[in-house]
């Protein structure tokens, strides 16, 4: 037997036409005994909606030629009741459901969701073709990432995530449900309400078909982790969506309130979504490994898509870190010495002060590996679907224009987080960029990047903008920073 540890491995599927084909049986929707179904959908501020349909009429619907719900296209567009600049109370689309995304709601029992794409009601002429599609729907955005690592590139990610939340039993004055630690058994108490809130969110997860990995208490009071396994992006960030709600129900079922808030205690760790990301080749053949650059303790080295995907994405991190941190509460989590993955650009081998940390770095890489990248950055309050568009936009760009392990920045594996290493010892390192340290440098770069006009559109970049300017309103500072749904 081997004395190196192995993790377990995940690949991603040769085709996902067969998840987009899916078909839908009313009757075994009734015979499992759901009578509602939740169209739902997460606007640019990271709310989620959802219309409820009671299951008859859904039957009637899903024999219409493009099963949907019209929604006024105001909607990605509204911050509360405040309308955005660029948009109006005119018109409508039509959200358009994906029979793949078809999930039961563990947590509300007798209801279903489902997710959609927002689309154009008529066909729009584009000069070249006729086109659906809406530039500023997050799942249609992320989809065409994806779509172009798979079709033009022969590459695939899988994504995972760890869910960070924190237990209250008051919001005002707060009160969390205890004041234990990191991984501490006095966090989950045999008979209370938050062991029994945290099982019963576990055992929704996995009922409804999501993979639990591990669930423990995390460092700040009443704070927990769930982290749940990879999948496709957009399978994976359809979970994600899941694993909230049924955090927020759970808790509320229990008298609790769950927060996805990104710093509640100033005087300890904040909250975050880390991500965890592999690359994968498609076309095997053609991976490529170089040893001259082979991570720390002689492990295998990167392959070429890691190095260029990684390479590009660090590079460019501070430039789409407004979808990842989105609101003013994110930096106050998104701070140095305090476990957030700290400021300055830099990546290391289980290095978890350094934005990216490379994970499992003795596992191969490749189209069957078991070794992943985990961003620090991104919080609860950011949309995931536009993040992880954002991130996987940003490490593609490196895949075409050919990147490779010389374009990698060295790795930092010091003693020391970054901030804590004097200018010269970070310039010796390469590490030179700083991520935004606040909401207004964050919406200066995104504005006048490139990389975030060729990942998403000069129009898209603009009318995220003027929601996330309508977003900084007092009212919506306080409520998006507790995240409520």
């Amino acid at each position: 037997m081997s004395l190196l540890h192995i993790p377990v491995e995940y690949s991603p599927q040769a085709s996902i036409s067969d998840n987009e084909n899916k078909q839908i049986s009313i009757e075994s929707l009734r015979v499992k005994g759901i009578k509602y179904v939740r169209i739902q959908y997460v606007d640019l501020t990271n709310i989620i909606h959802f219309r409820l349909i009671p299951l008859p009429y859904f039957a009637k619907l899903l024999k219409t030629s493009r099963p949907g719900t019209a929604i006024a296209k105001v909607a990605l567009g509204l911050v509360f009741i405040t309308v955005a600049d660029g948009f109006s109370p005119t018109g409508e689309y039509l959200y358009a459901i994906d029979p793949s995304t078809l999930r039961i709601c563990t947590y509300a029992p007798g209801h279903a969701s489902i997710m959609g794409w927002f689309q154009e009601k008529v066909p729009v002429d584009l000069g070249c073709r006729l086109s659906l599609e809406v530039n500023i729907c997050p799942r249609t955005v992320l989809k065409r990432i994806v779509d172009q690592a798979r079709n033009e590139h022969n590459v695939a990610f899988l994504l995972g995530f760890e869910s960070e939340f924190i237990l209250l039993k008051n919001t005002s004055p707060i009160e969390a449900t205890n004041p234990h630690g990191w991984c501490a058994s006095a966090a989950l108490p045999s008979g209370s309400v938050e062991t029994r809130a945290v099982e019963e969110i576990i055992d929704s997860l996995i009922e409804s078909g999501i993979e639990v990995q591990v669930v423990h208490s995390e460092a700040a009071p009443g704070q927990y982790e769930v982290v749940t396994g990879p999948l496709e992006p957009l399978q994976a960030v359809d979970a994600l969506i899941h694993t909230r709600e049924t955090i927020f129900n759970i808790a509320s079922k229990h008298g609790l309130r769950g927060t996805l808030a990104p710093r509640v205690y100033m005087d300890s760790c904040g909250t975050a979504s880390h991500t965890h990301m592999s690359i994968h080749s498609l076309n095997p053949d053609s991976e490529t490994t170089s040893n001259s650059h082979a991570t720390t303790n002689n492990t295998p080295p990167l392959t070429k898509n890691e190095a260029a995907f990684a390479s590009s994405l660090l590079t460019h991190l501070p430039d789409i870190s407004l979808l990842l941190l989105p609101t003013a509460a994110s930096y106050l989590r998104m701070t140095d010495g305090v476990w957030s993955g700290g400021t300055y650009v830099c990546w290391g081998t289980d290095n978890r002060e350094a934005p990216l940390r490379l994970c499992n770095a003795h596992a191969p890489g490749g189209p069957k590996g078991g070794r992943n990248f985990e961003l620090k950055t991104m919080d609860g309050t950011a949309n995931p679907y536009l993040a992880m568009a954002a991130v996987l936009g940003a490490g593609l760009e490196g895949i075409k224009k050919g990147l490779g392990v010389q374009d990698m920045p060295s790795e930092y594996a010091g003693e020391k987080a970054a901030a804590f290493l004097s200018e010269e010892e970070r310039k010796k390192r390469g590490i030179v960029d700083r991520l935004p340290l606040d909401l207004q440098t964050a919406r200066k770069r995104f504005e006048e990047s490139e990389i975030a006009k060729t990942i998403f559109g000069e129009d898209f970049v603009r009318r995220y903008l003027d929601v996330n300017k309508v977003s900084r309103t007092p009212t919506a500072v306080f409520v998006l920073a507790f995240n409520v749904t």
